[in-house]
């Protein structure tokens, strides 16, 4: 595989560049490197997602007749790492980069020609409905029950860990429409309008402080059934396809290379555990150098499943390998950057930082009084996010089971 850019890619480097250093405001850059999650500021997000599409360049991994962008493989890559480097906010993915993609291969002309052009505007804005309390990483174990009543299915249930489900007015959704032999059959995935009657939304306080995911509850609420995409009882089709580009597909290796060289910044000035830099400290440096090597290797893993992706193809197996890597890492370095920190990274001061939803309970000094550097604010918070890194989009577990039995034929 050729990874050396040729001059019209570098050509290309500088003009995303140079837009970046023009329409990426302060403000939007401050929330973008003092995330505390993979989720922006929902506000910010939205905002910035207005500049890219201004630009057209909201979606460019979509197909060029719905608003995506005639790019090369390596053009894909350069703006996703450019984007990182600069701080940009992260988009919502629930919408561009996951149903958006069910929809163009299993929806109807009417589903796309309504709901492609307004996820691209922010008009719609989805939150994805998949886990239930007794159904996590084994999704096929959901019983959200949806009978069918003429031309409506009436859905009473709930779903949990919805990210974002406050901010959203639409909802993809997995459903049990009938029991069969197998449990993966008989689930339907459906639109559903958040407004609709019988929708109650419960905020979740996770333990970084911040209210980002939620418990959603269903009461008889009716969906019409031409907001089914694919057929009734066929859902695990279009899930199964969905989750593909929910694990894999992107690129984060750029975001994690950005925060280890962070890491390895800060360790020059923060003391080390002998009493002098933290960056003298053999054993420290060995795990950092580990962190840089794999980041380097997740990102040519990267580039081979964002080239399924460009051509038109899901990343398929590979999306599972990329999900176990790409989270373990995060783990890895967001466990370097508390260390990093220091006994100033252990004071909860969310204030510093822009996390991706409100902060429960929490009265910040009216001063803005930090007791270190924001990145030292962030840590923490990053550090519990990331621990359930390896439990969304299916447990890492489970994604060895899907790489045993799709890649070595177990």
């Amino acid at each position: 595989m050729d990874l050396q850019w040729s001059d019209a890619d570098r050509a290309f480097r500088d003009e995303v560049r140079s837009f970046l250093d023009q329409r990426l405001t302060p403000e939007l850059r401050r929330t973008g490197l003092l995330m505390t999650s993979v989720y922006a500021d929902h506000e910010a997000s939205m905002a910035w997602q207005a500049i890219l599409h201004e630009r057209r360049w909201a979606a460019p991994s979509w197909p060029v007749e719905y608003g995506g962008c005639d790019w090369t493989l390596t053009q894909h890559y350069i703006f996703s790492r450019e984007s990182t480097l600069a701080g940009a906010p992260s988009l919502s993915p629930m919408g561009i980069r996951m149903v958006a993609h069910a929809i163009i291969k299993y929806g109807t002309d009417a589903h796309k020609e309504y709901f492609l052009p307004r996820i691209l505007t922010g008009e719609v804005v989805f939150c994805q409905g998949y886990s239930e309390p007794e159904a996590g990483s084994d999704l096929a174990a959901l019983s959200m029950a949806a009978v069918v009543d003429g031309d409506d299915l009436v859905c009473t249930g709930s779903k949990i860990w919805t990210t974002h489900a406050a901010e959203a007015n639409w909802m993809f959704a997995l459903v049990r429409t009938s029991r069969r032999e197998r449990k993966q059959q008989g689930i339907t995935f459906i639109l559903i309008d958040m407004t609709s009657p019988g929708i109650t939304i419960r905020p979740l306080v996770m333990t970084s402080g911040e209210q980002i995911q939620n418990q959603v509850f269903f009461d008889e609420v009716r969906v019409p059934k031409a907001n089914v995409i694919g057929e009734i009882d066929d859902g695990w089709t279009v899930a199964k396809y969905l989750l593909e580009f929910e694990r894999g597909g992107g690129a984060v290796s750029p975001g994690l290379q950005v925060m280890a060289e962070e890491i390895g910044r800060a360790a020059k000035d923060q003391p080390g555990p002998g009493g002098g830099r933290l960056a003298d400290d053999d054993a420290f440096m060995r795990k950092l150098a580990d962190a840089r090597i794999r980041a380097e290797v997740l990102e040519v893993l990267e580039y081979r499943a964002l080239a399924a992706v460009v051509q038109g193809r899901n990343p398929g197996a590979a999306s599972s390998m990329l999900k176990i890597l790409g989270t373990e890492l995060s783990q890895a370095l967001t466990e370097l950057a508390l260390e990093a920190a220091g006994p100033r990274g252990r004071a909860y001061q969310p204030h510093g930082t822009a996390p991706g939803g409100p902060i429960a309970e929490f009265d910040p000094p009216g001063d803005g009084y930090l007791t270190g550097a924001p990145w030292q604010a962030v840590a923490p918070l990053r550090y519990f996010n990331d621990r359930a890194g390896s439990i969304y989009a299916g447990s890492n577990e489970i994604q060895r089971n899907i790489l045993a039995k799709a890649a070595l034929g177990l």
